[in-house]
């Protein structure tokens, strides 16, 4: 990494990205209280139907997203967008995310160890102050608050 090279931004997983954006599309409707069919919901946020089941199957199992079968089925959030906090759909779908990872070993292992250890408690902090309201977007394309 050169000096003048800047850290702008989590990478983040697809998995993660698309659960994001997928309850996003469900908290546009939370207070219609219809239930998203899964194939317009995958068109709407273009997600692959057959990976977002599985991705909608550990955010319901995780209590995020309750889901019902038959005619009249889809999938719906458990509660307000505003009580989903950021740090509860990381936990549902790439839980090792926050978790610092450094050994600690070799001579300055335990330093590096420690201060990647307080960054990822600092990330931890921030990621669960958001909530999911902070994520959707109003029909007229900007953030929607409620």
């Amino acid at each position: 990494m050169g000096q003048n090279t800047k850290l702008c931004c989590v990478k983040l997983s697809h998995k993660l990205e698309y659960a994001c954006r997928a309850l996003a599309q469900l908290g546009r409707s939370y207070e219609c209280e219809k239930m998203a069919h899964i194939d317009a919901l995958a068109e709407s946020e273009q997600i692959p139907a057959n990976y977002l089941v599985q991705i909608l199957n550990e955010l319901r199992t995780a209590g995020l997203v309750v889901s019902k079968r038959g005619k009249q089925g889809g999938y719906a959030l458990s509660r307000a967008p505003e009580r989903i906090r950021l740090d509860e759909i990381v936990n549902a779908v790439e839980a090792d995310l926050l978790e610092p990872s450094c050994e600690g070993q070799g001579h300055s292992g335990a330093s590096v160890a420690a201060v990647w250890a307080q960054i990822s408690s600092d990330l931890e902090g921030k990621v669960s102050a958001y909530t999911l309201d902070s994520l959707i977007v109003s029909e007229d394309g900007g953030m929607y608050y409620i």
